[in-house]
């Protein structure tokens, strides 16, 4: 039997609907094993671009195109989303996403590669928004870069913050889990930061920079 919790959950996800061209996207990552997020965080991120008013996005984990189709819908429309990812087949995929949603070429720009080789490579200061669903044993190294790619008033958010309920369970103690834990900690502890941990989808953790 569900309960009142479980249910309301089930409710504020599926508020959100996904239309085809992000159903079809998502069908191509649960196939390749890129499992996108889910529609309440992907809502999450398109809300969160519109409100930075942002035009220049970086994402960590481009899978096939998922995340990426929900930035794109709440950013500027001369906006430039920067996407990293080690699998090229999972990026001709989201390209497939993104030119079947209208996006042209010139709004995204995808890199080949692992995230801590590209990242510092990307300029100080010069983003809005920066979204990472990589390697979770990898996202306190991402927060570092976040923090500096960032501009003040830049929004930084994690995927899987929950991670299928563990994170919230202190007997959990695997690699995995226990670096989600870590990240947010650091998140909570650092003044440049001001944060809030959103329990859609599985988990989506959200912090906008107030200071250098």
């Amino acid at each position: 039997m569900t309960s009142p919790v479980e249910a309301t959950l089930a409710y504020a996800e599926q508020f959100h609907h996904e239309d085809e061209i992000l159903h079809a996207a998502r069908q191509r990552g649960l196939e390749m094993g890129a499992t996108p997020i889910l529609p309440g965080g992907g809502a999450a991120l398109c809300l969160l671009a519109t409100a930075v008013n942002a035009k220049s996005v970086v994402e960590v984990g481009t899978g096939c195109g998922v995340s990426g189709l929900w930035l794109l819908r709440g950013m500027r429309t001369d906006g430039t989303l920067t996407s990293v990812d080690v699998e090229p087949e999972h990026q001709r995929l989201a390209r497939q996403a993104f030119a079947e949603a209208g996006f042209s070429g010139g709004r995204v720009r995808l890199i080949s590669g692992r995230a801590l080789d590209v990242l510092p490579r990307l300029s100080d200061g010069g983003y809005d928004m920066v979204f990472a669903d990589g390697a979770k044993q990898e996202y306190a190294d991402y927060l570092a870069e976040a923090i500096r790619l960032l501009r003040v008033g830049g929004i930084v958010a994690f995927d899987n913050m929950l991670w299928h309920n563990r994170v919230a369970d202190p007997a959990q103690r695997d690699s995995d889990t226990v670096a989600l834990r870590e990240v947010g900690k650091l998140v909570q502890s650092d003044d440049r930061l001001r944060s809030v941990l959103m329990p859609l989808g599985d988990g989506l953790l959200a912090a906008i920079k107030i200071a250098q």
